[in-house]
């Protein structure tokens, strides 16, 4: 993983707030974080998460960002943008260089066209995984094969020519040496010349036109690791004045930039109803809690709403970030930088237009004073807290709902996790270094293995590029009425898997997050006058992975080889404590109580 961005230095001890507690220190941006940073690294790297990007975020006109938590995703569409002219830019010169190399040699280049195909369909068959399964293995290996014995006799054939061993052959024989029938007729009907006698200066043209193709192949390649070395550089990507895709010109881009950064960091979030949590990364065991609100009768009673709850729960949850005396100038424990917030979901069906979102301060304060205690099924508040580990590459967030109403408590704990940035993406910059500190002789053999597919390859490219250019001036998306995010682009370039270190601190993070969420609720309870014993027993039993079951009569197994005992059931001793229920532990979860 790369591990360039430095934790910020934490030599003194965090200065208390205003309210006493203590404030979490000061984050990496988040549009110079290294998750930023490697997804649009990524955009160079994968077309097919460039494209998907630039779907999202530019041709939908229409869909609000998705949240981003720890990375900017208005600088990831730049760079996705710019990859994308790039690469349509050398593809055009590439292209135009085997047309113009096919006239001058009449043709006689097309004789790679058939070894060409087979290279190109062997990549894609392949695919982009490091091990992908048999079936696409075996398949991929005879194409390519077949492909490098098709260049090699390609080769051996124009020598030929340019030595003047081809007397009396004519160009279309020679073609229909390499390739099948049906491209063999294709040819002779577009290629006037193909009965032309073969000549050295065939021959000489289409060599001079696949050297000068690998010349744009390298000079590309190259290009791209000047990028990793030069603006996405961790030394220089904080600067993001200096970024040249900040700077690029376009009325459109330049309105959805400011679109997506008003929404990706609001709190409040206008969501997809089938999506809610979208940008929020994996659900992560997530539950609820329901308890019956018990008067203590030693104890005044005092009005208990869902505001007083979260205000104890908050300070508990600050007092995370305090480092211990003894160790407070060393420690660099990712909970010194918890953030917590409160946002509100609402539903982004029946905005006429996308900047009618309410995103303004006031506005915001309304819906969440209206919110916290209503309970309704569309607009929903929450508690909103998130720690980033490892350069943001890792985020856990826990969004937590209490709701009070009828006697009863309700506490919902939803933890999401973005997992780590691809491992492709993180290799990035190893790629990079690799290719600009390759002698001259390995260089021309990365270009020249890959100059054979370089012709199909930017046909795809032209042809991904007019059609999305063709949706976005035919689709109407920018008249379409607002829809919620389809899509984050950070849950795109996430990888599926995350190391044990990785997984420690998440199981860290959301233990410390719930246990002290959890005591929170029971001191607002307790200061309210109310009884604890309950709630203190259903928040062990849930919380360590129980499903707890009141008061029933039949039975309940969950995993495999269980034994289920049918026996009468026996009344409740007058003495019980009521409520009292009986827990059940999951695969993996902890001890019943």
């Amino acid at each position: 993983m790369s591990q360039q961005a430095q934790v910020p230095s934490q030599s003194g001890p965090a200065e208390p707030g205003g309210d006493g507690l203590p404030p979490a220190l000061p984050a990496v941006p988040p549009g110079a974080s290294e998750a930023t940073r490697l997804l649009c690294a990524g955009s160079y790297l994968d077309p097919e998460y460039r494209e998907a990007v630039i779907d999202e975020l530019y041709v939908h006109e229409e869909r609000i960002a998705a949240p981003s938590l720890g990375f900017d995703a208005a600088r990831v569409l730049a760079h996705a943008l710019r990859a994308r002219r790039l690469e349509l830019g050398w593809a055009a010169g590439i292209l135009f260089l085997w047309v113009l190399g096919a006239v001058l040699s009449s043709y006689l280049l097309l004789v790679i066209v058939a070894p060409a195909l087979l290279l190109f369909l062997g990549t894609k068959v392949r695919g982009p995984e490091d091990q992908p399964s048999l079936w696409r293995r075996v398949p991929a290996l005879l194409l390519r094969w077949y492909g490098r014995l098709g260049v090699l006799f390609v080769v051996l054939t124009l020598g030929v020519v340019i030595f003047d061993q081809a007397e009396g052959e004519s160009i279309a024989s020679i073609v229909a040496l390499t390739l099948p029938g049906p491209l063999a007729d294709l040819v002779e009907l577009v290629a006037p010349s193909g009965g032309t006698p073969v000549e050295p200066f065939h021959g000489w043209a289409a060599s001079a036109t696949l050297v000068l193709v690998a010349l744009c192949v390298a000079a590309q390649r190259g290009q791209f690791a000047r990028v990793l070395a030069g603006e996405l550089h961790p030394r220089n990507f904080a600067d993001m004045a200096a970024d040249p895709a900040e700077r690029a010109d376009g009325t459109r881009f330049g309105r959805l930039r400011d679109r997506i950064r008003t929404e990706q960091h609001a709190p409040l979030v206008m969501y997809h109803s089938a999506r809610p949590f979208c940008g929020a990364g994996e659900p992560y065991d997530s539950w609820t809690l329901a308890v019956e609100l018990r008067p203590d009768p030693g104890k005044e009673q005092r009005p208990l709403g869902n505001r007083v709850i979260l205000e104890a729960v908050r300070p508990l949850l600050a007092e995370l970030r305090a480092p211990a005396p003894h160790a407070e100038g060393r420690v660099r424990d990712r909970l010194r930088q918890l953030r917590i917030d409160e946002c509100v979901f609402l539903p982004a069906d029946g905005l006429p237009k996308r900047e009618y979102a309410p995103y303004g301060e006031a506005a915001f304060r309304t819906h969440r004073d209206e919110s916290v205690d209503e309970g309704g099924e569309t607009r929903r508040h929450f508690l909103r807290i998130r720690v980033g580990g490892w350069e943001e590459e890792v985020v856990t967030t826990v969004f937590v709902r209490v709701h009070t109403q009828g006697g009863m408590l309700m506490l919902e704990i939803a933890p999401h996790v973005l997992l780590p940035i691809r491992k492709d993406f993180e290799s990035a910059d190893r790629l990079a270094h690799q290719h600009r500190h390759n002698n001259l002789f390995g260089k021309a053999v990365w270009a020249l293995a890959r100059t054979p597919r370089s012709f199909a390859q930017s046909l795809v490219t032209l042809g991904r590029g007019v059609a999305f250019g063709w949706r976005a001036l035919t689709g109407g998306y920018g008249a379409a009425l607002p829809d919620g995010p389809a899509l984050s682009v950070r849950e795109l370039g996430s990888d599926g898997d995350s190391s044990l270190f990785q997984d420690m601190d998440v199981r860290r993070y959301l233990k410390s997050i719930q246990d002290r969420v959890a005591n929170g609720v029971r001191t607002a309870l307790r200061d309210a006058g109310y009884q604890t014993d309950e709630f203190a027993q259903k928040i062990v039993n849930v919380s360590g992975g129980s499903t707890l079951i009141e008061n029933s009569g039949g039975a309940l197994a969950v995993g495999d080889n269980n034994v289920i005992t049918n026996r009468t059931a026996q009344p409740r001793s007058s003495g019980a404590e009521p409520g009292t229920g009986t827990s059940f532990a999951k695969p993996g979860g902890g001890p019943d109580a």
